[in-house]
């Protein structure tokens, strides 16, 4: 082994995290070393959150045009170019890696394109995409290696060459007839798109509904938005085998004996964490039986002066919450460190929206969650309809729900509607700041925003009894 090069830290992944602490410690005037074997920024800005929603924007607006004379505007005939929706989509992408290289440049963080792997303690031999190798070591060492779409063992299925959300966001050419496998968020977002560009697409899903973990009043929300969109929905189905080849011609074969027959296939079935072929035994990192990095609460892994960030840690698998993680090292990492004070994973919000038309925003308990804990709670609840925003835009489906408990303190907040993970952000502030959900109520809410549904959802919020 050649002699280690020295850095102040090394930070192996440059997703959210491990960008972020990548540029905060180089400001600082850090010798920092960010190994990426991919692509610069992670999934997040080349592959996942913001080329998925630049996409299903595009069909947002192609929905528009389905939709024209509802809004009395009439309009010739029409169709969609996916050549230029995908061109739309790699514009974005290149103005934002733009945005990463000036980062990096400013920041004075080196970025090292290969694969890194442990050799030893504290030191990572990092194969390079251009040929050689290095080797690099520090007291200070990060992971933010990501996942990626889990392919389960089911014969034919990894030899029909299905697509993940990658290379369908790539498409330039609209499939006759879509299949997915698996009916949750990932899959929900990315069916109505390729619904509303003008495939067929069916749903293939193991469970008894969509995102079966969600109170039953979202699932049957999401059920009949799908149906009515002209989407079809198969649960409780088990895949046994699939045959033929995606992109031409491909057929799942379910347990009870029928078959579905498309042109492509998609599989988004779940993540795996991309913690092989390591080295992790020669550095005393410990893995979980899912396969992430083990850490405790402070992200730290099991060898010392190693941390893990983001869905390799076993974090929920959203940017922000990345992002939250990064923010919990770089600041137990500060010296000193005020009044023994640490930043730690416990009890954090975990705010998520999927980017379904009309989207569905959440943050906190859910009713299935209070009940199963045994907590006590009121239900405030309202039609989308009674936020007249909703009404101008012609986009009242769905609903607003909060739960209430002790103290009037807000526990969870739910709501399908559209835009409505932007109304996230004023429920986030009086829970993290332990304020009745009155704080809320008695604002002064713009008229007419979809905000001002705050006040008759908490209208309908049953009297605390004495």
């Amino acid at each position: 082994m050649s002699t280690p090069e020295q850095y102040d830290a090394i930070i192996i992944g440059s997703g959210e995290a491990g960008k972020y602490l990548a540029w905060h410690l180089g400001t600082q005037g850090k010798k920092v070393a960010n190994i990426e074997d991919k692509r610069i920024g992670g999934a997040c800005p080349n592959i996942a959150c913001l080329p998925s929603k630049n996409v299903i924007h595009s069909a947002k607006v192609a929905s528009f045009f389905q939709r024209g004379a509802e809004f009395g505007i009439v309009h010739g005939d029409w169709h969609v170019n996916m050549e230029a929706v995908s061109a739309r989509r790699q514009r974005m992408i290149d103005g934002l890696r733009d945005v990463h290289l000036a980062n990096y440049a400013k920041s004075k963080a080196e970025i090292v394109m290969g694969f890194g792997r442990f050799v030893a303690p504290q030191t990572v031999e990092v194969a390079l995409n251009a040929g050689g190798t290095r080797t690099l070591r520090s007291d200070y060492i990060f992971l933010d290696t990501g996942s990626r779409a889990t392919i389960d063992p089911v014969p034919g299925l990894a030899e029909s060459a299905p697509m993940t959300h990658i290379e369908l966001l790539e498409l330039t050419t609209l499939p006759e007839h879509l299949l997915i496998l698996g009916g949750g968020f990932i899959g929900l977002e990315l069916a109505q798109a390729m619904r509303r560009f003008g495939s067929n697409v069916t749903i293939i899903e193991r469970n008894p509904t969509l995102v079966h973990r969600e109170d039953s009043d979202v699932t049957e929300a999401l059920h009949q938005l799908f149906t009515d969109e002209g989407i079809d929905i198969v649960t409780n189905a088990s895949v046994t085998y699939v045959e033929g080849t995606s992109g031409k011609s491909v057929i799942v074969h379910l347990s009870d004996g029928a078959s579905l027959e498309g042109t492509h296939l998609l599989v988004a079935t779940g993540r795996t964490p991309n913690t092989q072929n390591m080295g992790l035994d020669l550095a005393g990192i410990k893995t979980t039986p899912s396969g992430h990095f083990q850490v405790n609460d402070r992200l730290e892994t099991t060898a010392p002066g190693v941390w893990a960030m983001g869905d390799c840690a076993g974090s929920p698998h959203f940017t922000h919450i990345s992002f939250d993680d990064f923010r919990i090292i770089r600041d137990n990492l500060a010296e000193p460190n005020a009044a023994g004070a640490s930043r730690t994973t416990t009890n954090r919000q975990i705010p998520s929206v999927t980017f379904t038309d009309p989207e569905l925003a959440h943050v906190g308990l859910t009713e299935n969650d209070a009940k199963k804990q045994g907590i006590a709670y009121r239900l405030g609840k309202i039609p989308m309809a009674a936020a007249l925003r909703t009404r101008t835009l012609d986009e009242t489906r769905g609903f607003m729900k909060v739960l209430i408990g002790s103290g009037d303190r807000i526990l969870g907040f739910t709501a399908i509607g559209p835009g409505v993970g932007e109304l996230l952000p004023v429920i986030q502030l009086a829970m993290s700041a332990n304020l009745p959900y009155t704080a809320v109520h008695n604002l002064i809410l713009t008229h007419p925003t979809l905000s001002e549904g705050f006040i008759n959802l908490f209208n309908t919020i049953p009297k605390q009894q004495a």
